[in-house]
């Protein structure tokens, strides 16, 4: 048996499937700040046996945490002398010029823990100065009276040549083995030298927290008697050893929402929609992300914390393409200073939740909202809902502010909430040059459904796709992954100037490491794939773009080819191109995939096609532009393929809920998913 467990913000997920195919699901709440305890509780709640369990796949949310709540451990960092205020200094360009709230960001380790040693390589690699071996020790006595739990090393052109690195953890631990340390060519190969620093710094500031959580997740399953083969999900969609996540924990910033996007596409392929935009609503945040052709888009240049009024933190980690806003289910309904209504970021989380919980909660949240307007019905709650409380916490904090009933209040929550759901879906898709009009929208998590239907009409986007198993969509998708590792080498060179014996050896060297590191978890080699990618930019430019390669040997003909399909993904990426204009190579990407076994989708039996017979209520609901319209709701349990129903109308299921309007129509494909096409507009 296959199982998946996600940790989100409110919800604690998990989706398995028995070696006979059969699928089944199951919802908990997270159990902050124990949060492998959340696990055990829903593996408990789906009533597996635990000794059944061969492969355990985790997506996590506390490596992203521990770094927004900043709930790392004390951290150092030894560079090269000359470097210590890299972090500080950051970058000079700034994403709003004319922003005079904008903020550097505050580096993570302050300057009297940023040390300094003799040492230099210069840009090819080669030893300038010696490493002075008499300076590490020094500073290893330094950081022990500091107290320091953790230690990152990162000198100059180590990307090029890491011997001076390797020195320097060889020697700390040697005379320091309970510190955590991390050199930065350990989590990348790439150049910049300010981002591969604040890399390796962020790393080893969550590694303590990372182990911790990981031993006692282990030491959970263990006493539970789970032999399995355990895996944690990456932000780059695949999966790595518990042992590998533990060296690298940064690889997990996005751990979880990734696996949603990496579901979508798997998805898509299957039911013959290749263009999809991925969208996932959870309690306290939504993320998006576009896919064409099928290719999810990994990139290193990743922030986290950044916004119109700060620059973030940098992290070269191969990370999906994803936009994330915090606005979920939990998010709080609030005025600001000049009387406007916002939604978010803030959220009520999973204690003490939203006002509907009856947990203690007292803001209005988006769940309170979607409540009081007919969306969700009470009877679907964990708890007793009391609607008296619901409604005067939307009226008191909202609602008496603009002279307007309850019900208007929760409309405007809900208003403001896609608005911003908006934003973000024109982020990936308008705004890097496709037209949504090309792409279904695959609507997943607790309150995807719920809006998606609503943002479509708005995008433009052709059908929305409802999968099984919605609200838990992101754990469906760990079961659909494979192992994965990204090589990353920084390799400047123009075409005109390649030499083509060199290049295919650096790809070659590339392999045997991937291949090296599978066999160390006990993957066979003619089960690795690879994928090959070269970041390019036409000279003198800063910005690359992503291009595939071909496998195998590189010949003339095929550096043409790369060249041209350059142009063609810059001016998409761009909106220009220069046919003219000398080319170049930055860096050298290498994706290798363990593949695995994934579960087959089972079609389900036809049956009637009269949706009448799934009919479960009919009750007042209130829809923008059209009031209240009683409004029919189906259990989604009992729709066979086939089924088609007008909107404006609900489906309902234990943990989602799908909201469609008028003009709108739904049908069931032969996998049970919901297919909802928009009409005319």
């Amino acid at each position: 048996m296959r199982i998946a467990t996600d940790i989100g913000g409110t919800f604690t997920d998990l989706v398995y499937v028995d070696e006979n195919g059969k699928v089944g699901v199951a919802k908990s709440h997270t159990t902050p700040p124990n949060f492998e305890q959340g696990i055990i509780d829903v593996i408990e709640k789906s009533g597996i046996d635990q000794q059944e369990i061969e492969t355990f796949i985790h997506g996590t949310t506390v490596i992203i945490n521990a770094l927004t709540e900043r709930k790392g451990v004390k951290t150092g960092l030894i560079t090269t002398k000359g470097f210590r205020d890299v972090l500080e200094i950051a970058r000079g360009n700034r994403s709003d010029l004319f922003n005079v709230r904008y903020e550097k960001p505050v580096p993570f380790v302050e300057r009297y823990l940023r040390q300094e040693v003799e040492e230099r390589l210069n840009q090819k690699g080669e030893v300038v100065i010696p490493l002075n071996i008499g300076k590490i020790k020094e500073l290893i006595a330094y950081f022990k009276r500091e107290q320091v739990e953790a230690l990152a090393v990162s000198y100059l052109h180590s990307y090029k040549n890491p011997e001076h690195e390797e020195l320097t953890v060889e020697l700390i631990r040697e005379l320091w083995p309970e510190v955590a340390v991390t050199a930065s060519h350990e989590v990348t190969k790439e150049w910049r030298e300010y981002e591969r620093t604040n890399t390796a710094v962020l790393n080893s500031y969550v590694k303590p927290i990372a182990s911790k959580y990981i031993n006692k997740l282990n030491s959970k399953l263990v006493e539970n008697d789970a032999d399995s083969f355990n895996y944690i999900m990456q932000s780059n969609g695949g999966t790595t050893t518990f042992e590998q996540a533990k060296k690298t924990p940064i690889n997990m910033v996005e751990s979880g929402p990734v696996a949603g996007i990496y579901g979508a596409a798997y998805l898509g392929e299957i039911i013959g929609e290749k263009n999809v935009i991925a969208f996932d609503i959870g309690g306290t945040t939504a993320k998006c992300s576009l896919i064409s052709n099928g290719e999810v888009k990994v990139s290193t240049d990743y922030y986290i914390e950044k916004d119109d009024l700060r620059a973030g933190y940098p992290i070269k980690s191969p990370v999906v393409d994803i936009v994330e806003i915090g606005n979920g289910g939990g998010s709080i309904a609030w005025i600001d200073e000049g009387g406007s209504l916002k939604v978010g970021p803030q959220s009520a989380g999973a204690v003490p939740g939203p006002v509907a919980y009856g947990q203690g909660g007292t803001e209005p949240t988006t769940t309170d909202a979607n409540l009081l307007t007919g969306r969700l019905s009470p009877e679907n709650f964990d708890y007793t809902v009391d609607m008296k409380l619901v409604k005067k916490a939307i009226h008191d904090k909202v609602a008496k502010v603009y002279g307007m009933t309850e019900e208007e209040g929760a409309l405007g929550i809900i208003r403001i909430a896609n608005a911003n759901m908006l934003n973000a879906l024109k982020l990936i898709s308008v705004r890097k040059g496709y037209d949504p009009r090309d792409f279904t929208l695959v609507a997943f998590g607790g309150g995807g459904s719920m809006h998606a239907p609503a943002l479509a009409r708005e995008l433009g986007v052709k059908k929305v796709v409802v999968p099984v198993a919605s609200s838990v969509f992101s754990a469906w998708g760990m079961l659909m992954t494979d192992l994965r590792h990204d090589y990353i080498q920084t390799y400047i060179n123009r075409f005109e100037d390649l030499d083509l014996a060199e290049l295919n050896n650096e790809w070659d060297k590339l392999e045997t490491q991937a291949k090296q590191q599978y066999a160390e978890e006990n993957i066979k080699e003619e089960e690795v794939i690879f994928n090959r990618f070269v970041d390019m930019r036409y000279s003198g430019q800063e910005h690359t773009v992503k291009v595939p390669l071909v496998n195998g040997e590189i010949k003339a003909q095929t550096v043409q080819e790369v060249i041209r399909l350059f142009h063609e993904m810059h001016e998409q990426n761009f909106t220009f191109k220069l046919e003219e204009a000398q080319t170049e190579i930055v860096n050298l990407h290498l994706t290798a995939f363990g593949t695995v076994q994934k579960p087959k989708l089972q079609k389900l039996e036809t049956g009637s096609k009269d949706a009448e017979t799934a009919l479960k209520e009919t009750r007042p609901v209130l829809y923008e532009g059209e009031g209240w319209n009683d409004t029919k709701v189906y259990h989604r349990t009992l729709l066979a393929p086939g089924m088609k129903i007008q909107g404006p109308a609900i489906v309902e299921e234990p943990t989602a809920t799908t909201v469609f309007y008028s003009g709108q129509i739904l049908s069931v494909d032969a996998y049970g998913n919901l297919l909802i096409e928009m009409g005319a507009k």
